[in-house]
């Protein structure tokens, strides 16, 4: 119990004068206070919860008094609840600590953000937004055996343009000089200029240094321009077949490009560049982190002086003869390729105007029967394996029988007495079936095999044709007469010019090849590694074949019109038939002619391969191929200052009476 004022506890729940435990005045609107007991001088008991609810009275208009508060009236109306307001004051003080507390922590956090971690927050800030971008660096370039450019890199300008600095008055005539001075479409430049959100906008790539200069002389704000570099063919050298080129975005795409990009493309530097919000690198933005190396000088076995005369001797003759397509390649006895043409061809410069047929280098993508030419490795093989001699004679009917098919030579002739040399000198058909038949199936493949065919050059260019040489397992009965003089097999006119440069090199194969070496940036020349040898034949066998071959290009033999004056040539014509594709077999499908040989004779210096692929106003070899080989051998020899060797040819004999 707690004291009243005049000194007397008070029991809490007594009722107050007024009809409410200790609340002052009773209500005043005449409802009764809750009596404090029920009459048995106990205090009230609670109704019980499963009690039925009091049943509210029903006001009348009559008897019902004013309500306040929206509660039941009356006597037996239980008292409101009242519920005492929390003091003001205090929480206004307890939300002020509150936000001062918050206040203080945001402060604290805020000094270390901008004072105690403020660099190291910058740096993070500014490594998500800065990223690292190559620098394009300088392609070497292919030169010829001289140094002379075939292919090479020269700086130019990526013209650019930040839209967010161009100034408003000037971006018309902006836009109007960037379409005149390019040549470009004025609504696309109009889009760059204009485009947000953007800082950077490509407008001209290979922009030459010189006019990019006049460009920004003319004061443009938001204009600007990185290093580049443009690849260059000159027109002039030719080769585009072996060269080959690069692509968009400046890799190896076809021929050398390609065959040699790693050495070639070097590093790209690395620059650090910043990332607007839109995602767009911006150049201006970052520094330097490493700088390009440059790529390596690829330097060439050819030369460019003769590629170009072969080039334009087997344009000439391709043209007048009406041929389907060609070849010419040079090269020394020791795989060293000098000059390899192609025709048709194509400008590096121009790639869109030419066709995947013109791009395709026809000396080691097209395969051929080579026909007499292969006649060479029948020959050497029945040489090496002790099987006959150069004056062993034969009897040489014009036709021979073997199986269902009788073959001839290509001109009517009675039965002869001929010499080996004779039969090769006058390219017999039926005397090379004998001597391949001497040699044998087995034995004939595996000189095939020696001399390169069935297999890639190792020149490792793009497309090339391996060509065809099947088992002797799966050799029917006319196979064997077939291929020993050049039919039922074929090859690529470089697998042909190596056996040629073989016979020359006293019997071992060299692998061809085109890469002299390289060339770093501070001009020191790095030699190729040394090439595949392998011995193929005696040189004994070597030195018989020499001469053998010489007897060819006499008055006597099937290339009187090879000759070179002042030089002793050897070599070997073929004419073979082509298969059509459409039907299967030679009938309609045409010829291929070719001439391939070497000079001086008895020292050879250099190879010459001339292969025309269907020639339609002369097909015979000798008269067809042969004058290219002339023409491109003559002049190789001079361009090379190759001297003649002064000695006289010896007689041969080609007939047993002789």
């Amino acid at each position: 119990m707690s004291p009243s004022r005049d000194g007397r506890s008070r029991d809490p729940r007594r009722p107050s004068p007024s009809g409410r435990p200790g609340r002052g005045p009773a209500p005043k609107d005449g409802r009764q206070a809750r009596p404090r007991s029920s009459g048995t001088g106990q205090p009230p008991r609670r109704p019980s919860r499963q009690a039925p609810p009091r049943p509210r009275p029903t006001r009348t208009s009559a008897s019902a008094g004013p309500r306040r508060g929206g509660g039941p009236t009356g006597p037996g109306a239980p008292p409101r609840r009242r519920f005492r307001l929390v003091n003001p004051r205090r929480r206004i003080k307890v939300s002020l600590v509150m936000m001062v507390g918050i206040m203080l922590v945001f402060a604290g956090r805020l000094v270390q953000i901008q004072g105690i971690d403020a660099d190291g927050y910058a740096a993070a800030a500014a490594e998500q937004r800065r990223t690292t971008i190559d620098i394009p660096t300088t392609r070497g370039a292919i030169t010829d055996i001289n140094g002379k450019s075939f292919a090479m890199s020269v700086e130019s300008r990526l013209v650019f343009v930040d839209p967010t600095e161009i100034r408003d008055d000037e971006r018309d005539k902006l836009i109007r000089e960037l379409s005149e001075r390019f040549g470009l479409d004025t609504d696309r430049v109009a889009a760059k200029v204009n485009a947000t959100p953007s800082r950077y906008q490509v407008i001209k790539k290979n922009v030459a240094p010189k006019e990019w200069k006049d460009l920004a002389e003319r004061g443009f704000q938001g204009l600007g321009a990185l290093v580049d570099y443009k690849r260059v063919y000159p027109d002039e050298t030719g080769a585009a077949d072996v060269i080959g080129f690069t692509n968009a975005a400046g890799q190896g795409a076809e021929g050398l490009e390609a065959v040699l990009d790693t050495t070639l493309a070097g590093e790209a530097g690395k620059q650090q560049v910043d990332i607007s919000a839109s995602g767009t690198q911006i150049p201006m933005g970052g520094g330097l982190a490493k700088d390009p190396v440059p790529g390596k000088d690829a330097r060439l076995t050819l030369d460019q002086d003769v590629q170009w005369h072969a080039e334009q001797a087997l344009a000439a003759r391709s043209d007048e003869l009406d041929a389907g397509g060609g070849s010419v390649i040079v090269m020394r006895p020791n795989g060293e390729i000098v000059a390899m043409a192609d025709y048709p061809t194509y400008s590096p410069r121009d790639i869109n105007s030419s066709t995947a047929e013109e791009r395709l280098n026809g000396a080691v993508a097209e395969a051929f029967e080579p026909g007499s030419t292969n006649k060479v490795i029948t020959v050497a093989g029945a040489l090496e394996e002790g099987l006959t001699t150069p004056d062993t004679v034969y009897t040489v009917p014009y036709s021979i029988q073997r199986y269902d098919r009788t073959f001839k030579d290509d001109h009517f002739h009675d039965t002869e007495r001929m010499t080996l040399s004779g039969i090769l000198a006058k390219s017999s058909n039926v005397g090379t079936i004998q001597v391949g038949e001497q040699l044998g199936k087995q034995r004939m493949y595996d000189y095939l095999r020696k001399f390169g065919f069935g297999q890639p050059t190792g020149l490792d260019l793009p497309g090339e044709n391996a060509g065809i040489l099947t088992d002797p397992k799966d050799w029917w009965g006319t196979q064997l007469p077939s291929i020993s003089f050049g039919q039922g097999l074929s090859v690529n006119a470089m697998q042909m010019a190596s056996v040629y440069a073989t016979v020359a090199n006293d019997g071992v194969r060299v692998e061809p090849h085109l890469l002299a070496g390289t060339v770093d940036k501070k001009g020191e020349f790095t030699p190729a590694p040394e090439h595949k040898k392998e011995r193929i034949v005696s040189k004994a066998t070597a030195d018989e074949l020499k001469l053998m071959l010489e007897a060819v290009t006499t008055d006597e033999g099937t290339a009187a019109t090879a000759q070179v004056p002042g030089y002793r040539v050897a070599g070997k014509t073929g004419t073979a038939n082509r298969v059509d594709p459409e039907t299967g077999t030679y009938k309609g499908g045409g010829h291929t002619s070719s001439f391939v040989g070497f000079a001086p004779a008895d020292d050879p210096q250099l190879i010459v391969q001339v292969v025309l692929h269907n020639p339609k106003k002369e097909y015979y070899a000798g008269k067809a191929a042969a004058p290219v080989f002339t023409d491109v051998m003559s002049f190789a020899l001079k361009s090379l200052k190759i001297e003649p060797t002064g000695t006289e040819a010896p007689n041969i004999r080609l007939m047993e009476d002789e």
